[in-house]
């Protein structure tokens, strides 16, 4: 018969054993993934079990069942001592899968793994999935790099410097794919890089460029010279966000003029103990709560506008530039800093408005870095930046 680990055995064993070696004992134990779930950990994916054990209703399991109990029983005072321990320990990826692996042990450890993992604006890590929804650090921003594979058409982020710096510690966090269509061109938005169906789990969002006889009839002129993006879920069409592009008609090179209306962001998220909206699950209720996102219903929400910050003009290199910071190596039209646009009534102090929310550049063929930080998203970055992709005909 087995009995629960004392909280003294378990700092005994813990002095004996690596922590890492422990966790690890207790993934074998436990026998929670299945096959399908450790190829997606592997490939980086941040699977977190259902509440539902599949162990439950396999039969001829009694062994597994036991070792089960056997961790599911574990005292809460020694549990969350070896949760805060592993969540201490492991700061980036792949290490930060053991985060993880304690979440999807059981119910128990699931909870309790919730409550000591905090969100991205917090500690400037990411974790579960929701973390994707989730804004970004405050401190410091999330650097990131994008993949692009032009035969295949689509997109992969990962979080990284980049793919020569990481190495094998580059964390795949979303995948998209470009598809054309007859009068306009979609991202599809997804968990996994091979499956993009709308019906899937695995569906996050689309960004979508509405039809171009759709502008030519708005009578607003300012609409009929901007080349503009929407971030969307599935049908029925729900915008969280808008992003726009000043048309070059000249078509000369030279920097473009980017504007985000972010619907689900109030402006005031970037003044003085503003919040922004932070989902805290994944939720099949309806779409709005799909994309972890809703709308600023109330006309005091101003939504908030980001802008490009504009580049100048280097003498010496003959050149548009920005300042970097050593993430971008490559010029291109596609590069650029976005910052907030804020109005004087809304009373946000000039270093935040002068703060870079979100930058993309190129450093080599087919990669280029995205850092992001609050009040953005991972998702909602993505989304922007690939509206870059897609706007050549108006920026060259």
């Amino acid at each position: 018969m087995l009995y629960p680990l004392s909280l003294a055995v378990f700092r005994q064993k813990s002095r004996e054993m690596p922590l890492k070696s422990f966790v690890r004992e207790i993934g074998n134990m436990s026998k929670k993934f299945t096959k399908k779930e450790k190829h997606e950990c592997r490939r980086g994916g941040a699977y977190i079990a259902p509440d539902s054990s599949p162990l439950s209703s396999t039969a001829g399991s009694s062994t597994a069942l036991t070792e089960h109990g056997r961790w599911a029983n574990l005292p809460p005072e020694l549990l969350l001592d070896i949760i805060q321990r592993v969540e201490a320990r492991e700061t980036c990826w792949p290490g930060r899968g053991d985060v993880v692996a304690c979440a999807s042990v059981c119910r128990s450890w699931r909870q309790i793994t919730k409550e000591v993992v905090k969100t991205p604006e917090q500690c400037g890590f990411l974790t579960f999935p929701i973390s994707l929804k989730q804004p970004g650090s405050r401190d410091t921003p999330i650097e990131c790099f994008i993949q692009r594979e032009k035969a295949t058409s689509t997109y992969r982020l990962y979080m990284g410097l980049s793919p020569a710096l990481s190495g094998n510690l580059n964390k795949l966090l979303l995948v998209a794919k470009k598809v054309r269509r007859a009068t306009c061109t979609d991202f599809v938005i997804s968990l996994v890089g091979n499956d993009f169906s709308r019906s899937s789990n695995n569906y996050v969002g689309k960004l979508n460029q509405p039809p171009k006889d759709s502008l030519v009839r708005s009578t607003n002129r300012s609409l009929q010279k901007t080349h503009s993006r929407q971030v969307s879920p599935r049908k029925p069409m729900f915008i969280t966000a808008k992003i726009s592009y000043q048309l070059n008609v000249l078509r000369t090179r030279g920097p473009r003029r980017m504007k985000c209306d972010m619907y689900s962001i109030p402006a005031s998220a970037i003044g003085q103990g503003g919040t922004a909206p932070t989902p805290t699950a994944f939720t099949n209720c309806n779409d709005e709560a799909r994309l972890g996102f809703k709308t600023l219903k109330s006309a005091q929400n101003v939504p908030l506008v980001l802008r490009n910050k504009a580049p100048r003009w280097h003498e010496q290199l003959q050149c548009w530039c920005l300042n970097f910071k050593g993430r971008v190596t490559v010029a291109s039209v596609k590069n650029f800093q976005l910052v907030a646009a804020a109005e004087p009534s809304q009373n946000v102090a000039v270093p935040e408005q002068e703060k870079v929310i979100l930058q993309f550049g190129k450093i080599g063929k087919d990669i280029f870095t995205m850092d992001y930080r609050y009040p953005l998203s991972a998702l909602q970055a993505f989304a922007i930046s690939l509206s870059s992709f897609d706007t050549k005909p108006v920026c060259e």
